[in-house]
């Protein structure tokens, strides 16, 4: 049986649940609305950390190991066109490749580095290493903005990269919390064209963007967050 523990919230989970539908794979899944004890997560992975994927007799956590799991594992894609590219790395591109998908997750920490630190009562305004994290966004963003070609619709021209999916995920998140964060998306067309095109995606429509914040336990079924009494 394949099962996918994830925190409710999380874009890095986002991403593997995007890339799990594209593939057009079925799976269990053990979503987490509140933060569980060090033991409980043990159980799962010595990290205690999430998404982590389990499949058969196989358990992977960190949510680029699994991707790259799930598209060397599943060559059937199931997504909309235009097609979700088979490997995450291209021939002859390997390790620029490597270091666009690293940089990706760099934004993606820094982003939830400054959300778990805001639920913590911490802002990135007037504290040195969340203010650095804000900076580094700001840069990725640019840097990421020129990695698109002027001709291609993504990171990997004219096919969906993973990629493309986490940049989409870590962008959502960012937008859809209150983190005093400008993405400045206006100032980068092409960036912003991607995250429009992949919202539009049937894989992403079924993984929405959920509000999270301590105190909420579950959701309604239009998405609307029930909180604790």
């Amino acid at each position: 049986m394949r099962s996918l523990l994830y925190t409710t919230g999380s874009p890095f989970a986002r991403g593997v649940r995007v890339v799990l539908d594209e593939i057009g794979l079925d799976y269990e899944r053990l979503e987490e609305t509140t933060t569980p004890s060090a033991a409980s997560r043990a159980e799962w992975t010595p990290a205690l950390q999430v998404p982590t994927l389990r499949d058969g007799d196989l358990t992977l956590w960190d949510s680029g190991v699994i991707a790259e799991y799930l598209l060397a594992t599943y060559p059937q894609r199931a997504g909309d066109d235009p097609a979700l590219a088979p490997s995450m790395w291209r021939a002859g591109s390997e390790w620029q490749d490597r270091l666009l998908f690293a940089s990706i997750q760099t934004l993606g920490t820094a982003a939830t580095t400054i959300s778990q630190m805001r639920w913590s009562g911490v802002r990135h305004h007037g504290n040195s290493h969340l203010t650095r994290c804000a900076e580094r966004i700001a840069h990725l963003i640019g840097w990421l903005e020129e990695r698109i070609d002027r001709d291609g619709e993504g990171l990997f021209g004219k096919v969906v990269s993973v990629h493309d999916i986490f940049l989409t995920c870590h962008l959502r998140f960012i937008a859809n919390r209150p983190l005093d964060l400008d993405t400045r998306l206006a100032a980068h067309p092409k960036i912003g064209a991607l995250v429009d095109r992949m919202e539009d995606r049937a894989s992403f429509r079924n993984n929405p963007v959920l509000w999270w914040e301590p105190g909420i336990t579950g959701y309604e079924a239009d998405g609307t967050p029930i909180r604790a009494s």
